[in-house]
């Protein structure tokens, strides 16, 4: 199973500390042997354990920036049905990297 972290820091003006979320992250390497990366912007961080299981592709590695790089998401879970509402978001013109179901719900939220 995957594992998540973040924090954010609420001092007015501070950044997100990326070596506590590093530090966090590697703490938990063993819900996601397969890789782990980390997403700092201003206060936030996000750190992702991945445990490969639908797209072994590392272009599905998280955390996961949309296109436009203006969303970022971090999950951990399974989306079911995301092959047909993948298809749903192709007819309307999105584009995909991946054959994840993470980039499905993050497209789909966007």
């Amino acid at each position: 199973m995957c594992g998540i972290v973040g924090m954010l820091n609420l001092q007015p003006g501070q950044l997100a500390d990326a070596q506590i979320v590093a530090q966090m992250n590697q703490a938990q390497y063993h819900r996601g042997p397969d890789e782990g990366d980390q997403y700092i912007d201003g206060p936030v961080g996000l750190g992702h354990r991945r445990l490969s299981i639908i797209d072994l592709n590392q272009n599905s590695s998280q955390p996961m920036e949309n296109f436009e790089k203006n969303l970022c998401i971090v999950y951990n879970g399974e989306l079911y049905n995301y092959q047909s509402i993948k298809i749903e978001l192709l007819a309307q013109g999105y584009q995909f990297k991946t054959e994840s179901d993470t980039e499905v719900l993050l497209v789909a939220y966007q």
